[in-house]
C-alpha cells in the first residue's frame, strides 16, 4: 500500500519497483484506489460499508501480509492514507496482519513512528527486521530504473525475502 495520492509518487515507484524485484514465490498486489475512498464515517461502518471501503477490506483480507510505504506531510502520514487505515481499524481481517514498512526518505522518520504507533493500535504483526530505508536514487519515481539500480534492489529484494519469511513463519506457527 503506497500512502502518496500523487501521481509521480517516489512510495508508488518503489513498490512497483518491489514486484519487478521480489523473489520468487513473492506476489505483491499494489492497491491504488486511495484516493476514492470516502472519508471516514462511523456511522456508515456498519453491516453495509461504502464500495469502495468493502473493496480494501477484501484486498487486505486476501493479502498475507502489507507491505506499507508512506510518505511524510507535515511531520505525519497523509490524511488520505490515514483515512484508509481508520477504514480499517474495525476490520476483523486486519486484526494480525503482518506488516513491514519501506521508508523512501531517511529525515522522514516522523510519519514512520506516526505509522507505527497507529498500526499497534490497530493490532499488526510487524516485521521489524523486514523494515528498510532506501537510498534515493534518480530518477526516483521511475520503478524500472530503480528496479535495475542494485543499490535499491539489492536491500529491497532481501526485505522483501525477510518479509516473506516472516509471513511463512507466522502461518506456519497458527496452523500447530
Amino acid at each position: 500500500m503506497s500512502g502518496s495520492l500523487r501521481a509521480a509518487s517516489i512510495n508508488t515507484a518503489v513498490l512497483k519497483a518491489a514486484t519487478l524485484v521480489s523473489p520468487a514465490g513473492v506476489e505483491l498486489t499494489l492497491y491504488e484506489r486511495l484516493a476514492f475512498l470516502p472519508p471516514f464515517n462511523p456511522d456508515e461502518d456498519g453491516e453495509r460499508p461504502p464500495r469502495e471501503v468493502a473493496a480494501l477490506r477484501t484486498e487486505v483480507a486476501r493479502a498475507d501480509g502489507l507491505l506499507i510505504a508512506c510518505p511524510e506531510y507535515a511531520h505525519g502520514v497523509p490524511g488520505a492514507f490515514k483515512n484508509a487505515l481508520d477504514w480499517l481499524v474495525s476490520s476483523p481481517d486486519f486484526d494480525g496482519k503482518p506488516v513491514a514498512l519501506v521508508n523512501c526518505a531517511a529525515r522522514a522518520f516522523h510519519a514512520q513512528a506516526s505509522l507505527r504507533e497507529t498500526l499497534v493500535t490497530m493490532s499488526a504483526r510487524f516485521a521489524p527486521e523486514a523494515f528498510v530505508t532506501l537510498p534515493f536514487i534518480e530518477p526516483a519515481n521511475d520503478a524500472m530504473a530503480l528496479a535495475a539500480d542494485e543499490r535499491f534492489a539489492v536491500p529491497l529484494r532481501a526485505a522483501l525475502s525477510t518479509f516473506a519469511a516472516f509471513i511463512h513463519d507466522g502461518w506456519a506457527g497458527r496452523r500447530r
